[in-house]
Parts: C-alpha cells; structure tokens; sequence
C-alpha cells in the first residue's frame, strides 16, 4: 500500500480511509493528495501539489490539518466536541478538561487518539485520551493536546 502511513494513522482514529491511491504521491516523506487534472502534470521532483496530507519522520507521521478536517467529517471518527472556551485554550496548546467536552464520538478509551472539534465542526486538532471518561471528575484532563491549530503560529513567534 502506497500511504500506509496515512491509512494506520486514520485508523487509529476510528476511520477507514477511501482515497485514491492513485492520486497520493510522496515527496521525501511527504504525502500530497492530487487530482486528476494535476497529476500529469507533477514531475518527479516538486516541492508542493494539491492537498498536503502529512509526512513521515523518524519513523512517525505527522497529519496535516488538512487531513485532520478530512478526519473529523467522517462521521465514525473518534472526536470530542468542546465548548468555545475549552476550544480557544486548545489551540492555545492546552489540554482538555472534562468539564469542557460538551459531546464525545467513537471511541474514547484511554491512550486512543481523538480528533478534538468545536461546536461548528471545525478540527481544532487531535490529542490523546488521558483518562477514563466515565471515572474522571470534571477538572480533570481527559484529552492530552497533541498537536492543535495554533502550533503553526507559536513556532512563528518561537514560542
């Protein structure tokens, strides 16, 4: 399998994948989702095409939010919807209390990954359960962040 990366991750959030294998194409572990108007025209070499999926390093991949958005349309994957305070202070880089998780879907058994939405649906990022959902109290972490939508603008500022 061409993105075997990128299928074991989706996995892991309760989501079997249906693209194109075809249309996936890595560039030094790099995965970019094409169309068919614009694969004829990648060459071997590129630097950037169509829909950026995520990369590989040291052996991990590393999803793009792209994908993540893609993720959290599916309607089996394991997401937790939180409120709009808990929201701001995840792609602030904080974890998630309980207290903050209006809604959860899929599973959310402890050390499985979450995508973490809003109330609109928006994907906000993914984390990693913390803790037993039923058992916790509600200002106890339940969702370790992992990787949210503000990281892009906290490594800008070097933070």
């Amino acid at each position: 399998m061409k993105a075997q990366e990128i299928t074991d991750f989706a996995l892991q959030l309760g989501v079997k994948l249906g693209f194109n294998e075809e249309l996936i194409v890595q560039q030094s572990g790099r995965y970019y989702l094409l169309n068919e108007t614009i694969l004829p025209l990648v060459k071997d070499t590129f630097f950037f095409a169509g829909e950026f999926l995520g990369k590989v390093k040291d052996g991990r991949f590393f999803p793009s939010f792209i994908l993540l958005s893609k993720l959290a349309e599916k309607g089996s994957a394991n997401r937790v919807v939180v409120d709009k305070k808990t929201g701001w202070l995840f792609i602030c880089g904080r974890d998630v209390f309980k207290k903050g998780v209006l809604k959860t879907y899929g599973s959310v058994n402890r050390k499985s990954f979450v995508l973490v939405v809003n109330e609109f649906g928006d994907c906000l990022g993914f984390g990693r359960i913390a803790s037993d959902f039923d058992q916790a109290g509600k200002n106890e972490v339940v969702v370790q962040n992992v990787s949210d939508v503000g990281d892009f603008l906290r490594r800008e500022r070097g933070l």
